[in-house]
């Protein structure tokens, strides 16, 4: 069903600080989506999807693509090498989303050696020429063509790379603030703030953002014009609300949402243990994860926890 379009850019100049959902494999799906959505989430990401299996196929279509009128603004990313693939990925998306992204910044092993994520920081010239292929051709002013990217040990190519891409028409631009082989190191948020500082396209921070307060602090650190939540939302849906933790009334939402939009089991369970982790002691994690069925996990919820609004007291 064709939507109508929003514009992701208005809400940029409107000068509040954006709180995305990162692209997360396997987790933000619509489901997911529409549960942090009731969270002051301001925009979503999907997965990243490659583009060439995308076009080749209506089964990878219908698997990795979903979504409904209340699903915006949304922002389809793409792992792509090729101007043309991004942009026909971009064109059959573009009726049904605000966006495209494309992932330069996924450090696997596997994306890396087809040419896709995190080794495009390396290839400035063509990550340049796929936003421009994409902003000549999707013929809508208020559609927006965004980059994730990680960044250099040499700072000075990741400007270099942001400025060439904003010179080819970016929208905005997602850093996250490690390098591709830095995993659970401390975010360079200072290496955000010279990026930041050297375009004048809106620039949002990713990584290490876990509760409501790191929102406002990484913004004055580094200038940004939004952040980028990727675990902290996984534990947390609420946390752009500014709760802590997960509260009870968020649980039930994923409930009544995950079954309602028929989610498979294994991801229903696996979204309410990442819910429940910081709550939950080794013992109840124990038989929690071992549940096997809709029924006993919601029957465990019940027991557990009851219908009050906090399963912890608060």
């Amino acid at each position: 069903m064709k939507t109508s379009n929003v514009n992701v850019m208005d809400l940029f100049e409107k000068g509040k600080v954006l709180q995305i959902c990162a692209p997360m494999v396997r987790y933000s799906k619509l489901a997911f989506r529409s549960l942090v959505r009731k969270y002051n989430c301001d925009v979503c990401f999907t997965p990243m999807i490659v583009a060439a299996d995308f076009l080749r196929s209506v089964k990878a279509r219908d698997s990795e693509f979903t979504t409904n009128e209340s699903d915006r603004p949304l922002v389809v990313q793409f792992a792509a090498h090729d101007a043309q693939t991004l942009t026909d990925a971009a064109l059959a998306v573009a009726p049904f989303s605000d966006g495209v992204d494309l992932n330069c910044g996924c450090p696997q092993r596997w994306a890396m050696s087809a040419g896709y994520g995190a080794c495009l920081i390396n290839k400035p010239e063509l990550v340049k020429d796929m936003v421009r292929h994409v902003q000549n051709q999707v013929d809508n002013p208020n559609f927006t063509t965004s980059i994730k990217i990680r960044i250099h040990k040499e700072l000075r190519r990741t400007v270099d790379l942001c400025q060439k891409a904003e010179s080819a028409g970016v929208s905005w631009i997602t850093v996250h603030g490690r390098t591709a082989d830095e995993r659970h190191h401390p975010v360079h948020y200072d290496a955000i703030k010279i990026i930041k500082d050297s375009v004048s396209v809106p620039v949002i921070a990713n990584g290490d953002i876990k509760y409501l307060r790191d929102v406002e602090s990484i913004q004055q650190l580094t200038g940004v014009d939004g952040v980028m939540a990727a675990r902290g939302l996984l534990t947390n849906p609420a946390m752009f609300a500014g709760y802590d933790d997960t509260p009870l009334e968020c649980v039930w939402d994923w409930v009544d949402i995950s079954t309602a939009q028929g989610t498979p089991f294994t991801c229903f369970h696996h979204h309410l243990i990442y819910m429940l982790e910081r709550v939950s002691s080794q013992p109840e994690r124990k038989v929690f994860n071992s549940l096997s069925s809709t029924a006993a996990v919601i029957d465990y919820l019940h027991n557990t926890y009851g219908s009050g609004q906090h399963p912890y007291g608060t």
